[in-house]
């Protein structure tokens, strides 16, 4: 096994997939799929799919204690909506930098923590997550940010005894510069799901929803997923 790559079963996790795929071969490739206490099952099944689709291995675990005290929207239990704009509006609210509500309290520091130690166990190289440049601007998810994967890639390095590192291979690019690529690797976006909300069709206006929507059209495609679905 050469590469680890966290699947939560949306756009920017489908492209490292596919990435991952083309570089290792499916043979080398491990997903790994957490339940964090999200209010919907909607993405992890989603990560099934996407990871069937290429003949990966797949490994699904629980985190969701370790987030069992935030009051994230995205989380069971919480008592906030998800909100229904984008993230600019609501990081202008914030004056322009700000966490989200949508944001689960260090859940990439945790997963990439577990994806080190499977990498450690089964002699992987590599660890790809899907951070991308809109989920940095203002720091709407501080665990994000080039600095942090950074952080997290000199950690994972001398943690794992100089044997693993960390790639963020959509870190400089845009959600438009994202489907750009997994357009061009023929990732199966008709599986995946990026919506805040858990119904049986996209909403189509929380964040995500918005942001999906206009990477699609800045590359003049249509959404699979919405006509799929």
């Amino acid at each position: 096994m050469k590469c680890i790559v966290l699947l939560s079963g949306g756009v920017d996790s489908t492209t490292c997939l596919a990435m991952a795929v083309e570089r290792y071969g499916a043979g080398e490739v491990l997903a790994l799929t957490a339940y964090y206490g999200q209010k919907h099952a909607k993405e992890i099944q989603a990560a099934r799919q996407v990871a069937a689709h290429y003949g990966v291995a797949h490994k699904e675990t629980n985190l969701s204690q370790a987030f069992a005290l935030s009051d994230s929207s995205l989380l069971q239990g919480s008592g906030k909506e998800i909100r229904h704009e984008s993230y600019a509006e609501q990081l202008k609210e914030m004056g322009g930098e700000g966490t989200v509500d949508t944001y689960v309290p260090f859940r990439n520091g945790l997963f990439l923590s577990y994806a080190a130690a499977i990498a450690v166990s089964v002699g992987a190289e590599t660890i790809y997550y899907g951070a991308h440049a809109d989920d940095a601007a203002g720091r709407a998810y501080p665990d994000c940010t080039p600095e942090f994967e950074q952080a997290m890639a000199t950690a994972i390095y001398e943690g794992s005894g100089r044997t693993c590192r960390l790639e963020a291979p959509l870190l400089s690019w845009n959600k438009a510069g994202v489907v750009k690529e997994g357009l061009r690797l023929g990732a199966p976006y008709e599986l995946t799901w990026s919506c805040y909300e858990g119904g049986d069709k996209p909403c189509g206006v929380c964040a995500t929803c918005i942001d999906r929507a206009r990477a699609f059209a800045a590359n003049g495609a249509a959404d699979p997923a919405l006509t799929v679905r």
